[in-house]
């Protein structure tokens, strides 16, 4: 093993510890537990060389973990600063309005100073005696009543807006401070999703240029794929009524008309494939669809799910069993929209496309089986999609 590599190897289990320590409260439970317990097992192993004899696997595992946990912090602290935002902006807003409404109120106040100040301190009583019948007095008495009560108003006025004024300004100014709060998690969220993925890609690098490690990888994912057979054996007999579906049909005679569990081309096809650079040689058990991350995936025919859920070498994993023994397996999900017992029907949503698991980058890896036996999915997607995926 070389030096680069080892060194690749600690550095990860470092940055997986420091990186989950911050924001652990706010993941899934489940998830948290299990990456606790791993984190544990990886401190206590970190001084020495066990970590670094560690299986490739097994790292990128913990790495897809981690970032999915991470994804989803991003995406939680992302609506988290979109709700700050609006909500300062809202703050802002109402501020403004009432910094006008207070200014308005300012120059009414002012006008009336100025014109109490020229009237002087007799005016009034001029104003009053100037009046040449009873009638007239009364009715200029009245007037100087509703300018007392109008003056009166604009001072209640002032200080009630005066007070909306200083709350709405105080509650702006907590707002703008959550919103930057909120920014800089993102931010800081952000930056340790992004670096998680560098280390991936770096330690995937590094894999592929070592050859011991690159034949050593290959090993370990032959051992995946027979995982993956033993766990679809043990899982048993069908469920009832997995067998059928509405229009009568099982799987078996659904071959050759099955739709796509998304659109997409076929970049990695079903058999024997030979790495030109080393030369061993692999046989793929499934197909994997060239994918954008995020795109659904979808049951290519009526079934119950029996996995669902992380399965070493494939990331999230949903397994399909379609009745008469036959099974659908998807893999490298990002999400798993299914529990293991739900019923599906053709075109029901599982998942979405991730690289969980993935060598390449976001991809759709599926296979069929009838038992133990893995078929070649392109004998069974509907034509159409077997000419696409041949461009």
């Amino acid at each position: 093993m070389t030096r680069s590599f080892r060194t690749s190897c600690c550095g990860l289990a470092v940055v997986c510890a420091l990186f989950v320590a911050p924001w652990v409260q706010g993941a899934d439970e489940t998830d948290l537990d299990a990456l606790r317990d791993a984190i544990v097992e990886s401190r206590e192993r970190v001084g020495g060389h066990e970590r670094e004899e560690r299986a490739l696997l097994q790292q990128l595992e913990e790495s897809d973990r981690l970032s999915a946990i991470l994804t989803e912090q991003v995406a939680r602290a992302r609506e988290a600063a979109r709700e700050s935002r609006d909500r300062a902006a809202q703050f802002e807003r109402e501020r403004l309005r009432a910094s006008q409404r207070l200014e308005q109120t300012r120059e009414a106040m002012s006008r009336r100073v100025v014109a109490l100040y020229k009237a002087g301190e007799v005016g009034p009583v001029r104003f009053l005696f100037a009046s040449r019948t009873v009638p007239e007095m009364l009715t200029r008495a009245s007037a100087l009543q509703t300018l007392v009560r109008y003056d009166a108003e604009l001072v209640d006025r002032h200080r009630i807006e005066l007070a909306v004024f200083e709350r709405l300004e105080h509650e702006a100014r907590l707002a703008a401070k959550v919103r930057d709060e909120k920014a800089n998690e993102l931010q800081t969220r952000s930056a340790e999703l992004v670096a998680e993925r560098r280390l991936r890609r770096n330690l995937l690098v590094r894999v592929r240029d070592d050859r011991t490690q690159e034949r050593a990888l290959l090993v370990e994912l032959e051992k995946a794929a027979r995982a993956l057979e033993e766990t679809i054996e043990a899982l048993g007999d069908a469920p009832d009524g997995v067998a059928g579906s509405a229009d009568g049909q099982g799987f078996g005679e659904r071959r050759g008309r099955l739709a796509a569990p998304l659109s997409a081309r076929i970049q990695l096809p079903f058999g024997k494939v030979v790495d030109a650079e080393f030369q061993t040689a692999v046989f793929r058990k499934g197909v994997e669809f060239e994918a954008v991350g995020g795109e659904s995936v979808r049951a290519v025919a009526p079934g119950v799910v029996r996995f669902a859920g992380w399965f070493r070498g494939y990331g999230r994993l949903v397994i399909v069993d379609q009745g008469d023994d036959y099974f659908t397996v998807l893999g490298h999900l990002a999400d798993i929209f299914v529990d293991v017992g739900n019923a599906v029907e053709a075109g029901d949503m599982l998942g979405s496309v991730g690289d969980t698991g993935s060598l390449s980058g976001p991809s759709l890896y599926f296979e069929i089986r009838k038992g133990s036996d893995p078929l070649d999915p392109g004998e069974w997607l509907a034509p159409d999609h077997a000419v696409a995926s041949q461009q």
